[in-house]
C-alpha cells in the first residue's frame, strides 16, 4: 500500500459484480490495475472504463487488493490453482464478495502469505453503473482476521457501504439468509403475476409493484432491530 493508502487493484471475474466493485474502489481514490475478459466486453468497458484487460494470473501480479467476483463454484479452484502457479504474494490483500463462503476458501492464498478478506455488499447487482448508486445504502458483510478487520471495514466504506461484521463459522446462516431473501422473493413474485396474467390482468408487473413494495416495508417494520446485532452481526458504528 502507498503512504496515501492507494491501492492498486485487480479485478478477477468481469460479471455482474467485478466491474461495479472496481469502479466504487477506483471512485475512492485506488488505481486498477487490470480485470479479466468477460462475456461482454462493452458493458465491463461501460462501468470501468480503460481498465486493462489481463489474464488472471497477471492480475495478481500486479495489485496490492486481488478482488475475486467469480461464481460460487469457481471460486475455490481458482484461488488453488493462483496458489499452484506461486502468484499469491505475501502481504497482499486478497477479497471475494461470495456470501456462501468464508475466508478458508482463500486458505491457498493465505498460505503464501496474502490476507484474507470477505466483504459481500448486499444489493441484487445488475453489472451497470446503476449499482454504484444502490451501494451508497447498502449493508456489506465483513468477514476478516482480527488483526485486519479495521482494513476490511474501510474498503466497505469506500464501496459506499455501511459495514457489518460476519464472524467466519456465522456465514452459512449469513448466506442461507441472502439466498432466503432473494430467491423466495423472485419466486413469490413470478407466482403471483403468473396466476394474475391467468385471471385477465393485463399488467401484472404495475399491479404488483406498490402492493409488493408496501408489503415489504410494513414486513421491515415489524422486524425487532436487535435481530440485526445478535451474535456474529455487528453493525460498524
Amino acid at each position: 500500500m502507498s503512504r496515501d493508502g492507494r491501492l492498486g487493484v485487480g479485478v478477477i471475474g468481469a460479471g455482474r459484480v467485478g466491474p461495479v466493485i472496481g469502479a466504487a474502489l477506483a471512485g475512492a481514490g485506488h488505481a486498477i490495475t487490470g480485470i479479466t475478459r468477460g462475456s461482454d466486453d462493452d458493458r465491463v468497458e461501460s462501468v470501468l472504463p480503460g481498465a486493462p484487460v489481463l489474464d488472471a494470473a497477471e492480475v495478481v501480479r500486479r495489485s496490492e487488493l486481488v478482488v475475486l467476483a467469480v461464481p460460487h463454484d469457481e471460486l475455490p479452484q481458482l484461488v488453488a490453482g493462483l496458489g499452484d502457479l506461486g502468484a499469491w504474494q505475501l502481504g497482499q490483500l486478497v477479497l471475494h464478495t461470495d456470501p456462501g463462503y468464508g475466508l478458508e476458501v482463500l486458505a491457498p492464498a493465505a498460505a503464501r502469505g496474502a490476507i484474507p478478506l470477505a466483504i459481500h455488499p448486499a444489493i441484487a447487482f445488475t453489472g451497470t453503473s446503476m449499482d454504484l448508486r444502490q451501494l451508497v445504502d447498502a449493508y456489506a458483510a465483513v468477514t476478516a482476521p482480527a488483526p485486519v478487520l479495521p482494513i476490511a471495514q474501510a474498503l466497505a466504506v469506500e464501496l459506499g457501504c455501511e459495514p457489518v461484521v460476519v464472524a467466519d463459522a456465522d456465514r452459512p446462516a449469513y448466506a442461507e439468509a441472502i439466498a432466503t431473501a432473494t430467491e423466495f422473493s423472485r419466486s413469490i413474485v413470478r407466482q403471483a403475476s403468473a396466476l394474475l396474467a391467468d385471471a385477465g390482468v393485463e399488467n401484472p408487473r404495475a399491479f404488483l409493484s406498490l402492493l409488493i413494495h408496501s408489503t415489504v416495508d410494513h414486513a421491515l417494520a415489524e422486524v425487532e432491530p436487535e435481530g440485526l446485532g445478535g451474535d456474529g452481526l455487528t453493525a460498524l458504528g
